[in-house]
């Protein structure tokens, strides 16, 4: 069976740090996009980020820009995302989708 498999997540404080994994089981990365989507409480989807894994070429909602960084492994075969000086407004469950594929996601809890 073939999944993705987020990490990560937690409760943290307003300004602190996260740096989110997602895994694929079953299959290896390729060259396709991969994206970073959040849902937060009462709350439709919201993409995040992406990042073409031929290119490396990244893209980030104005929300997060400056502040998330998507990143790919190669030799991990993992994908990542870097978030820094977390908002509340941060708090959802972060999902990492690929090839018709979402993960579990992993919830991220910014609270003081």
């Amino acid at each position: 069976e073939v999944q993705l498999v987020e990490s990560g997540g937690g409760l943290v404080q307003p300004g602190d740090s996260l740096r989110l994994s997602c895994a694929p089981s079953g299959f290896t990365f390729g060259t396709y996009d991969m994206k970073w989507i959040r849902q937060a409480p009462g709350k439709g989807p919201e993409w995040v980020s992406a990042i073409n894994l031929d290119d490396d070429s990244t893209y980030y909602a104005d929300s997060v820009k400056g502040r998330f960084a998507i990143a790919r492994d190669k030799a991990k075969n993992t994908l990542y995302l870097q978030m820094t000086r977390l908002e509340p407004e941060d708090t959802a469950v972060y999902y990492c989708v690929g090839i018709g594929i979402w993960g579990q996601g992993t919830q991220v809890t910014v609270s003081s």
